[in-house]
């Protein structure tokens, strides 16, 4: 093994992307070796015999073959292994606020996919009203707790917009699928302007917004992770042919699905 960390990954998977845009802030993006997975086909018997089995990603191998799991974990550790000056706060007491901020991750991540992934149109408003208001818990928290003059939780992007920034993109398919917005108003407007400036950073430009609303075209559907819709041959997530040449999805979730052809995923015949 080289002297480099080995990232396998989905190139489009958000909890990849944090450990991208952490590299890119560092200005090391080539410290570490990525290799690319494909989630539509079984996973390489050589990968799960590093991880012993378990499929979830991304994972690093360090330079010496140890196993690291967990986005949060792996992305921790790189902070500290790569470059002279950590993301993280250095300060005990503001790494302390910026940590109490990333604790609210997980419910936004899940309640977030929960809802794109909702089939029944009559829950679609209990799922906006649960976004709403972990939304709501944020823009009290950085009403409270913002140490900076500027949009960011601190002087800079920093640790906890590593971690959230990712989200904010891949609920770009909240927006297009379930005509999802943040109101106007005080309960939403620090938030906001968080959201924003984070989607604006340059170091997290690595998707894009159609990308994201093609490739989770399928999440939409309630099929996540590679999963086949019902009737479909091909996932969304395949690689070939590539998003840009595909169409946009129809908007209409719980209307007629698109077929293969329809979006774009099989190659005109010669």
């Amino acid at each position: 093994m080289g002297d480099r960390p080995i990232v396998y990954h989905i190139p489009v998977c958000p909890f990849s992307q944090r450990l991208e845009i952490l590299l890119e802030l560092k200005g090391m993006r080539d410290a570490v070796e990525f290799r690319v997975v494909d989630i539509t086909k079984p996973r390489d018997p050589e990968l799960l015999r590093k991880t012993r089995g378990t499929t979830a990603l991304p994972v690093l191998a360090t330079s010496r073959g140890d196993i690291l799991k967990e986005s949060l974990v792996i992305l921790r550790y790189l902070d500290e292994l790569i470059g002279d000056v950590p993301v993280r706060r250095a300060d005990p007491l503001e790494h302390a606020v910026e940590s109490m901020l990333i604790a609210r991750e997980g419910p936004f991540t899940v309640t977030g996919y929960v809802f794109v992934m909702n089939q029944d149109r009559a829950s679609r408003e209990d799922h906006r009203d649960k976004m709403l208001a972990i939304y709501r818990d944020i823009n009290d928290f950085l009403l409270h707790e913002t140490r900076g003059a500027g949009p960011f939780l601190f002087d800079d992007f920093g640790l906890a917009e590593t971690v959230f920034t990712p989200m904010f993109m891949r609920f770009w398919f909240l927006d297009y699928y379930e005509g999802f917005e943040l109101p106007d108003g005080p309960d939403y407007d620090r938030v906001r302007s968080w959201r924003d400036a984070c989607l604006a950073h340059p170091a997290a430009q690595q998707v894009s917004h159609d990308e994201i609303v093609k490739l989770y075209y399928d999440y939409a559907l309630g099929a996540g992770n590679g999963a086949l819709p019902e009737g479909r041959k091909l996932s969304s997530f395949v690689f070939e042919p590539d998003w840009r040449t595909r169409p946009m999805p129809p908007q209409d979730k719980y209307g007629p699905s698109a077929s293969d052809a329809e979006l774009g995923l099989v190659r005109p015949s010669v």
